[in-house]
Order: C-alpha cells, then sequence, then structure tokens
C-alpha cells in the first residue's frame, strides 16, 4: 500500500461523530418510507450497490479490474465503484454524504478509522452475514480479523492489509563486507551496519546513508508493538473504551532515543514526514536501508529495476519481547445501513468476491499487499509469483510469526488520525534538538488525551 498521510483534526472527528449521530436518528424516522421505496427482489433485477474507495493510480487501476470482473460474474449485481481521494477525504465526504442519506453501499476505511465507524452506527457488522450464512471465517488471515473485531463482532472485511518491513540494498551490503542474506535484526545491528554502510564524497558531504525511516506515526506505533508495548490504556482500548495514551513510557522512550541516536551519528538519514521522500532516497541509491510498509514492494522494485538488488527483512526489534510483532495496516471493507437489506446482501457477495483467493492472488501480484486469505498460497500461480519475487516472502513470514494480543491487535481510538499527527510533530521537536524525548512524549500524551476526553463525552461514553 501507498500509506496515505493522515491528518484529520478533532473538529472533523467530532463533526463526522455528530452527523453519524444526526444520521442514525434520522434513519429510524424514515426506515419505514425506506423499506416502502426499495423495489422488490426478483431474479430479473439488477441490483446497483455503490462503493466507494481511496485507491488510486495503479491501486485503483487493480481494483477496478476486480469490480469489473464481478459485474461479469453477477449479472444481478452491478457494482460501481466511486474513487473518493485519499483515505482522510473519503471519509470527510462519507460524512457529508450520510448528513442527507446519500452514503454508499460499501466503504473502503483505513485502519484507525475503526474506532469511529463503530461510533457512527453507519455500518452494519459484516458478523451479521457471517452468522446468517455461516460463512467460514477460518481461512482468513487470524491476524487481521483480530485487527476488525469489536466486542467479539467482525465489523469490517480486511481487504488490503500491509505491515511495515526493513527494505536493504544488497549490492551496497556486500560492498560493505556484509552479508547480504542477513538483514540487521534490531536497532544494535542497524547502528553497527550503518557505520560500514554509511558513505561520503571528498568533501565529507554523505552520499549514501546507513539507514533512514520518514517521521510517520505508524512507525512509532509499530515500534511499541514490536516491543510487546500498549500504545493505549484499557487494553490498546479493546478491553474497555481508551481514556488515554500511554506511550510516552519507557517503550515509546526507546523508540525515539534509538532513532535520534542514529541522526545525531550521522548513520540515519532524516528526510522529514514525507514517506514518499524516503522512499525515493532509497530507490536512488541515498540510503542502504530503510523502513517502509510492504504494500510498496512493487514501487520499490520497479523504482530501483537494475539499479541494485533489493533484499527485504523483519521489522527490527528494539528489545528481546516474546510478545511483540507488527500491527496490520492498510484498510477493510465496511457495510452501511444506507439501504435496505437486499442491498446490503449484495454488498456482502461482492465482499466475499473480492476476499476470494483469486481475487487475492490478483490483487497481491499487482500491488503488494499480502493476500488475506490463506489458500492464496496454496495456488501454484502464487508459489511462482514468490519464487520469482521472494523479497514479497518476508512480509507473508513477519505476519504469521506475529502473536495475537492487544499490543498486536493494535489500539482503538476515536482521534487516531489526530494521534498520529501530534506523534510526528513530537518525533521532529527531538531530532531538531528542541525538546528532549520524554518532554516531547509526555507533552504529545497530553495533547491527544484532552482530544480523547472530547470525543468520548461528544458520544456520551
Amino acid at each position: 500500500m501507498i500509506i496515505f498521510k493522515r491528518a484529520i483534526s478533532l473538529m472533523l472527528i467530532l463533526g463526522l461523530l455528530i452527523a453519524a449521530i444526526g444520521c442514525s436518528n434520522s434513519q429510524k424516522q424514515t426506515a419505514t418510507a425506506s423499506t416502502q421505496s426499495t423495489p422488490t427482489s426478483s431474479q430479473d433485477k439488477i441490483i446497483e450497490i455503490t462503493f466507494w474507495h481511496a485507491m488510486g493510480g495503479n491501486l485503483g487501476a487493480a481494483l477496478n479490474k476486480m469490480v469489473e470482473n464481478f459485474n461479469k460474474t453477477h449479472p444481478n449485481i452491478k457494482v460501481i465503484a466511486q474513487f473518493q481521494g485519499n483515505y482522510d477525504e473519503e471519509l470527510n465526504k462519507l460524512r457529508t454524504a450520510q448528513q442527507s442519506k446519500s452514503g454508499p453501499d460499501i466503504v473502503q476505511v483505513y485502519d484507525i478509522g475503526t474506532r469511529f465507524m463503530v461510533d457512527s452506527g453507519w455500518a452494519v457488522p459484516v458478523q451479521k452475514f457471517i452468522d446468517e450464512e455461516k460463512y467460514d471465517i477460518s481461512k482468513l488471515e487470524p491476524n487481521l480479523l483480530a485487527y476488525y473485531t469489536v466486542d467479539n463482532q467482525l465489523y469490517s472485511m480486511p481487504f488490503n492489509s500491509s505491515t511495515p518491513i526493513l527494505y536493504y540494498n544488497k549490492t551496497a551490503f556486500k560492498e560493505a563486507g556484509l552479508d547480504p542474506d542477513a538483514p540487521p535484526k534490531n536497532f544494535e545491528e542497524i547502528e553497527q551496519y550503518s557505520k560500514k554502510l554509511l558513505k561520503k564524497d571528498a568533501s565529507g558531504k554523505v552520499t549514501q546513508y546507513g539507514y533512514s525511516m520518514a517521521i510517520y506515526g505508524w512507525f512509532f506505533e509499530q515500534f511499541m508493538a514490536k516491543q510487546g508495548a500498549l500504545y493505549a490504556n484499557n487494553g490498546n482500548g479493546r478491553d474497555a473504551r481508551a481514556t488515554a495514551v500511554v506511550f510516552n513510557d519507557e517503550a515509546g522512550q526507546n523508540i525515539v532515543n534509538w532513532w535520534k541516536k542514529l541522526v545525531d551519528q550521522g548513520l540515519a538519514g532524516n528526510f522529514g514526514r514525507s514517506y514518499d521522500d524516503t522512499l525515493n532516497a532509497f530507490t536512488a541509491g541515498r540510503t542502504a536501508m530503510f523502513i517502509a510498509s510492504t504494500a510498496s514492494l512493487k514501487q520499490v522494485l520497479d523504482g530501483v529495476g537494475n539499479k541494485f538488488e533489493v533484499g527485504t527483512g523483519f521489522l527490527p526489534a528494539l528489545n528481546d519481547s516474546k510478545d511483540g510483532g507488527v500491527i496490520i495496516g492498510g484498510a477493510s471493507l465496511w457495510i452501511l445501513n444506507t439501504r435496505s437489506e437486499e442491498y446490503q446482501k449484495a454488498a456482502w457477495e461482492f465482499i466475499k468476491y473480492m476476499v476470494s483467493p483469486e481475487q487475492q492472488l490478483f490483487w497481491h501480484q499487482n500491488t503488494g499487499y499480502f493476500p488475506v486469505t490463506k489458500a492464496v498460497y496454496d495456488m501454484p500461480e502464487m508459489k511462482s509469483h514468490l519464487e520469482k519475487y521472494p523479497q514479497f516472502k518476508t512480509a507473508i513470514e513477519q505476519l504469521h510469526s506475529t502473536p495475537i494480543n492487544r499490543a498486536t491487535q493494535g489500539a482503538l481510538i476515536g482521534v487516531f488520525p489526530e494521534a498520529r499527527q501530534t506523534v510526528e510533530k513530537a518525533i521532529e521537536k527531538v531530532l531538531q534538538n528542541q525538546a528532549t524525548t520524554k518532554q516531547a512524549l509526555d507533552e504529545a500524551v497530553k495533547s491527544i488525551n484532552k482530544a480523547i476526553e472530547n470525543y468520548n463525552q461528544t458520544i456520551g461514553k
């Protein structure tokens, strides 16, 4: 996945929720009229459902192809796919549409929108259709299901899922006398490797850093989970609603302190918050290692071309926690209660198709997102694909080796987009020597906790 930057403010979150509550009441009042206006089903009728998504460029082209194939194989259902901009823009448009009861039948929402979507009351949990149909979810990846399961209900269907991995320049490793098949497993090794990988020109200017990663809140969350540590209280908001974030502890400080140490030593390049700027630095040979989403693998391979050989490794560790692992990112598909059950069932048919082995194979091969369906790995085409592109194995093996617990399930908070932006500002302050790690994280926690308090009050929790 090419990960989009999250910048929704608290005002947007509160506005969304207020709209949700108003819309929910309005829907109840007009339920009878809505039912009467819905045409009765028949074998000859074509049910049109609208699907909103946030996949642009090559991702959008692959998605549209899947929708086209569905429509060809399901003559009684027609899915109309509509690109709504990035995840933040899409959620904002959803709010406006729900005010006038004109929202889509299916919407793709990013991972950190889960708490809000549950609170909005706009969605029908896919658990309803799973239970009615006795749909076998054992064939789906359990780590992905765990993220989108809230209060023992699977609310949405995982679709485009990713985790962060380490990308490294195998050619540079060989030149530095490092084993090209042994990427660093922890930050101590990253420091050691970076000292050998660092290159400077005659004037002393760095031409190749050893390591880099964008100032991105998602990475901070991942390194918390890698230590088996919680981002928010109440079991990351999964045992009970989160009332505070708690990442200003030792685990959170470990992340920023290691990061700053590498930057201060001149071993790590700091290319700012832009995810693409750091990715482009790697493909241009300006950094020998960097952290990015598994969904970026195809983009990285295409960008590097024949310049050097690309290797991949697990997300580096900061300690030896056996409870640590990665949190899934990406997005899932939600069925909205905008229209009658007839349309909801048609939406369910589409979702089942999108997570089928054949479609998930196509999606994986054309995007880099890993399959959400385990059956894909038994397909000859998938085995051939992994033989040709062994770098893809890393994401799969990392996912399967991650234990399912409160740390790796990820946090549920209603103001997550704002929280990520706040964490990024805190990290910037530390890297720019404007605050100590503890000062910056304490300040970030205080700001986010106030936002959580306001959010929870708005929904009456």
